[in-house]
């Protein structure tokens, strides 16, 4: 079963997907986390969710999933479970806040108060990719498999 799980081909495709998502997520989760790049920090964001309305477990998992996720992806570890979690927070990112209030496109000029949802949609995609395919060649995950 956990065979399964760890389970992936040498496809270099996948590892483009998998490196890519990591490094655009990991600034977002390093500002959650840490308050790097100008963020609010683990108390400054779980205080900000929760004032936005979502529980506190929910906070505290997009908070490791953006942080420690990404790191994952970077080096090929636990890469399906690290998908799957940044793939969910795009998902709930567009549903609960990005396509209601700003709609598709990213705020171009400025004349907005927000984003639209083009860029989650876009690592919503490559979350799936890895989510359905696995980490690919020189990840943690294929090291962990026996052929």
């Amino acid at each position: 079963m956990l065979n399964k799980f760890f389970q992936t081909d040498d496809d270099f495709a996948i590892l483009i997907a998998r490196i890519a998502l990591g490094i655009v997520i990991l600034p977002h989760g390093l500002q959650k986390l840490l308050g790097m790049f100008g963020g609010a920090g683990f108390s400054g964001t779980m205080g900000f969710f929760v004032q936005e309305g979502i529980p506190s477990v929910i906070a505290f998992l997009i908070i490791i999933g953006e942080s420690f996720g990404a790191a994952g992806l970077i080096i090929g570890f636990l890469s399906r479970l690290a998908a799957f979690g940044i793939s969910l927070i795009m998902l709930g990112a567009i549903l609960m806040v990005h396509a209601p209030n700003y709609g598709f496109f990213m705020n171009w000029f400025g004349n907005k108060q927000g984003e639209g949802f083009e860029y989650h949609l876009l690592a919503l995609g490559l979350g799936l990719v890895v989510l359905i395919k696995g980490g690919g060649i020189w990840s943690v995950d294929k090291l962990l498999v026996k052929d």
